[in-house]
């Protein structure tokens, strides 16, 4: 697995880049900050990050400036019905930063601006990512989001929040065009789950309606 490579740039693409490594070049598809970040064509030890996949028998290889793009990378082509291209996309509109702040706001309009996300797209990333976030203190971290626990919550607040969280969810669902029958259906079985808060449980029900829709 190549994880990093150190060359003389080649070629700066707002797409792609080509990095010389010893007498080989790697052609690498890059976002257009990360493309933005790096020197002049020609600048010797040059150290991109990288992640390689494999797709269809071909492998590919995808660059990035920082742990904290190359992390989102990772999970948002680990979101069903999302390819490297929508991900490299997706962080060639947003610094990690503020994805991070896109997530947490739940700004469904301003992710709908990424090409090729319309706004039904958009409001699955947000939900999904949520709940990425939410498990993820690593990656909290990376971004410089810190969003405590819902275990750490008095009793009290937390039996108060979880009152309306079916509510909110299934609202969420229908404002995404599932029917109030497919969104009874999906979120059976959440609580059992442990799907407690709207982000979670909105994760879990799109789990189960599965990326045909």
């Amino acid at each position: 697995m190549i994880v990093q490579l150190t060359g003389t740039l080649v070629e700066v693409l707002p797409t792609h880049i080509v990095l010389d490594v010893g007498g080989v070049g790697f052609e690498l598809g890059v976002s257009s900050t990360t493309a933005a970040s790096l020197p002049h064509v020609g600048e010797s030890g040059v150290t991109v990050l990288a992640r390689m996949v494999v797709r269809d028998g071909s492998m590919e290889l995808y660059g990035f400036a920082t742990r904290e793009e190359r992390a989102l990378f990772d999970q948002l082509r680990a979101i069903s019905g999302v390819g490297s291209k929508l991900a490299l996309a997706v962080l060639s509109t947003f610094s990690p930063s503020v994805l991070a702040q896109v997530v947490t706001t739940q700004d469904t309009a301003r992710m709908a601006q990424v090409p090729g996300v319309g706004r039904k797209k958009a409001s699955r990333l947000i939900v999904e990512l949520s709940d990425v976030f939410s498990k993820n203190a690593e990656l909290r971290g990376l971004v410089g989001l810190s969003s405590p626990d819902a275990a750490s919550l008095p009793l009290g607040s937390v039996a108060a929040a979880g009152a309306g969280v079916e509510a909110d969810a299934t609202e969420a669902l229908l404002s995404m065009g599932f029917t109030s029958q497919e969104a009874e259906l999906a979120l059976e079985g959440h609580a059992e789950a442990g799907a407690v808060s709207v982000e979670q449980v909105l994760a879990y029900a799109l789990r189960r309606l599965g990326s045909g829709r």
